[in-house]
């Protein structure tokens, strides 16, 4: 029996549904079983509206997308139910009629631009061809077409772009190519599959602006599929939450956000670092995995994760229920009146304390010559990653460093560690000179400074155990014999929550988060002082997130650690971080405390990155920097940065001093410091704090 599509509200004022599922089933044979990827889905999206498809990795929402234009894995094939696209249904469809539609009706925006787009092709010709498949004319008309919808996804100079190759453009410019080749004949309906993912929050905001520009403009239906719930919060009219193949909450966003009824929805909102979050409250982490869908399920799919949980939910499975306009799957809802899910009190301080410097960095340098090429009398190229910065951190403490893509960060942290030698500038660890130190010094670098890396998969071993994984710290190290290093692993698997069956499994075996998991106990082994973490939960579900950085914080105060946590996420640096810096181009141009940065932020740059923030409170205006534009524009090259203050390019305070003189810190008072010429902020009233440091 199909479900009745329900009147929910939409921007499309009552016009039919350019797209209604019913009852939707998808499943993938493989060769243990019959995965029952999506298991009855309804689901309408109206012109002029954008619905949100959101839950964790996993859950049925990419699948959701792609069977609707039949583009599913091998052993993955449609048993059940309707996909009704302009009053026809596609089920049906032979596979002409379906390269009609796709590109043609429907366009697919694909989560990753540098696989999806043929390295082979221009881009001209990637984006006319579509034109020409579904609309024919001339290569020259192709061209022409192809020109004018770069443009108006604001690719720079889209002529000269028509013979530019993938490899040659930002990951930003990738996805504007995406987008283009999804709008060139105009559709009806696009599916945007986690358009934003890969990319910074600054260009994440000016592709999801252009996304809602263009759908205005040309009267188009979106399916906006991911898992970040600000995205969703900032971008849809409605949101429908997946898991473990159904939908199980489908509501307007607003009334979502603010009065969610399904525990899922209720729990997966109150695992998100909040800019507001108390810093001394743990975030709420939701237990378990997502259950096996090969194998018969009974009852809520969601019980045994659920701490509401009661005993009709394990037999009896709830419909989809409640009134036209929020509907959800729970036998045991959130109260309405108790359902908005608020902030854990407001953001604290933890109280700095001042101790000792743990390492510093002293007009640290780093850069790479790339040579002359292939250009005859071309003078040498060299990219400045990193540029006379200067930062000291403190043992005990969360140093957070922030910025887009290139501006740093990483090789910052590679220096620290000894991966990357400076080219100038020096680096003070625990009162030594690392440079000038002896072997032994050298050392005890290599024990006590250590690096958690940004992907755990590439970054462990296929070939070897988690056991022999763990304890390759201690055996390069020569510490200790066999069975103290096994005894030391199998420690280290208890403080991460891990078993100790974990020790025989190779990594493909784990998910991501166990992965992180593993990467967090080999980082641990040789009793470090100093964990260098690069983007540590940027490729984790929102669930999962909250499960590692609490166990990060938790780490720390057990074990006495320093962090310098790398990150784009700026909630994720708020919620761990004691004190921040913000780097663009390979400079500092800002450090503070939590409350400096996001409060009250001086430098024109930072109050653009956080104007640029989704916000998952949808009732509040986006970002802690809303005052500011969020900032436009593609990053400059390193190679060859701006003279005088290298933001100069990209910001709208920008006078003619910016370009002749270097802007020098300036302190504003206690932590806060700023370079830059014009800055936002006075310096505070308040005398400084006894102790204030000036370097």
């Amino acid at each position: 029996m199909h479900t009745p599509d329900p009147v929910l509200p939409s921007a499309a004022n009552g016009e039919p549904a350019v797209l209604a599922l019913r009852d939707l089933e998808t499943v993938v044979k493989l060769r243990s079983g019959v995965v029952r990827a999506v298991d009855g889905v309804s689901l309408t999206v109206r012109p002029g509206e954008t619905v949100g498809l959101v839950g964790e990795s996993g859950s049925g929402k990419t699948m959701t997308g792609m069977s609707i234009v039949q583009l599913l894995p091998p052993g993955g094939a449609i048993v059940g139910g309707e996909v009704r696209f302009a009053g026809r249904d596609l089920v049906g469809a032979t596979p002409d009629e379906l390269r009609r539609v796709r590109g043609g009706e429907i366009g697919v925006i694909f989560q990753d631009p540098m696989t999806s787009l043929d390295p082979t092709m221009s881009i001209g010709r990637q984006v006319g061809e579509v034109w020409r498949l579904h609309r024919g004319g001339s290569r020259a008309d192709a061209l022409a077409r192809a020109e004018e919808m770069l443009g108006r996804v604001g690719l720079p100079n889209p002529r000269q772009r028509l013979q530019s190759y993938p490899h040659q453009l930002s990951g930003g410019l990738r996805q504007r190519v995406m987008i283009a080749m999804a709008l060139v004949c105009r559709p009806k309906l696009v599916i945007a599959d986690e358009p934003t993912t890969a990319l910074d929050v600054t260009i994440q905001a000016q592709i999801l602006d252009l996304l809602e520009e263009l759908k205005g403009e040309l009267d188009i239906a979106v399916l906006l599929i991911t898992h970040d719930m600000g995205v969703v919060a900032n971008h849809t009219d409605r949101v429908a939450v997946m898991y473990a193949g159904k939908i199980v909450e489908e509501a307007a966003t607003a009334e979502l956000f603010r009065r969610p009824r399904h525990r899922y929805s209720q729990a997966l909102l109150e695992s998100i670092p909040r800019l507001t979050q108390d810093r001394s409250r743990r975030l709420y982490a939701i237990g378990g995995l997502p259950p096996d869908l090969s194998r018969p399920l009974s009852g809520c799919r969601f019980a045994a994760r659920c701490r509401f949980a009661q005993e009709d939910c394990a037999s009896a499975e709830p419909p989809l229920a409640g009134d036209a306009t929020h509907r959800f799957a729970c036998l045991h809802p959130a109260p309405e009146e108790e359902a908005q899910v608020g902030v854990a009190g407001t953001a604290t301080s933890l109280g700095l304390a001042e101790t000792a410097d743990l390492v510093a960095c002293e007009e640290l340098t780093k850069e790479f010559p790339l040579g002359r090429g292939l250009v005859p009398g071309r003078k040498s190229l060299t990219v400045h990653a990193v540029s006379g910065v200067t930062l000291s951190i403190r043992a005990g403490e969360t140093f957070g460093l922030v910025g887009e893509s290139g501006c740093g960060k990483t090789t910052l942290g590679q220096m620290l560690v000894g991966l990357e030698t400076p080219t100038a500038g020096r680096i003070v660890y625990d009162g030594v000179d690392l440079a000038a130190g002896s072997r032994s010094d050298r050392a005890r670098r290599q024990r006590e400074l250590q690096l958690m890396f940004q992907d755990p998969y590439s970054s462990l071993d296929p070939r070897m155990k988690v056991g022999a994984i763990i304890a390759e710290p201690l055996t390069a190290q020569r510490r200790g014999g066999r069975s103290e290093r096994q005894a030391r692993v199998l420690e280290l698997l208890d403080q991460v929550g891990l078993p100790s069956s974990a020790m025989d499994r190779y990594p493909h075996e784990f998910s991501g988060g166990q992965r992180q998991r593993i990467g967090l106990a080999r980082s641990l082994a040789l009793h470090p002082k100093l964990i260098v973490a690069d983007e540590p939960v940027s490729a984790l579900d929102v669930s999962i997130r909250s499960q590692i950085l609490n166990l990060m914080r938790d780490l720390q105060r057990s074990h006495g650690l320093t962090y310098l946590i790398i990150s784009h996420d700026l909630s994720v640096v708020r919620y761990l971080a004691d004190r921040i810096g913000v780097m663009y181009l390979g400079c500092l141009v800002e450090t503070g405390t939590g409350e400096d940065i996001y409060e009250r932020p001086a430098h024109p740059y930072t109050a653009a990155l956080l104007a640029s923030l989704p916000d998952p409170d949808a009732d509040r205006p986006s970002g802690a920097g809303a005052g500011e534009a969020a900032i436009g524009g593609e990053l400059p090259s390193a190679v060859d940065p701006p003279s005088g203050c290298r933001f100069r390019t990209r910001c709208p305070r920008a006078e003619g001093i910016c370009a002749e003189v270097q802007p020098q810190y300036t302190p504003l008072g206690g932590e806060h410091r700023v370079a830059c010429h014009f800055p936002l902020q006075a310096a505070h009233s308040a005398p400084a704090p006894a102790g204030e440091r000036t370097d």
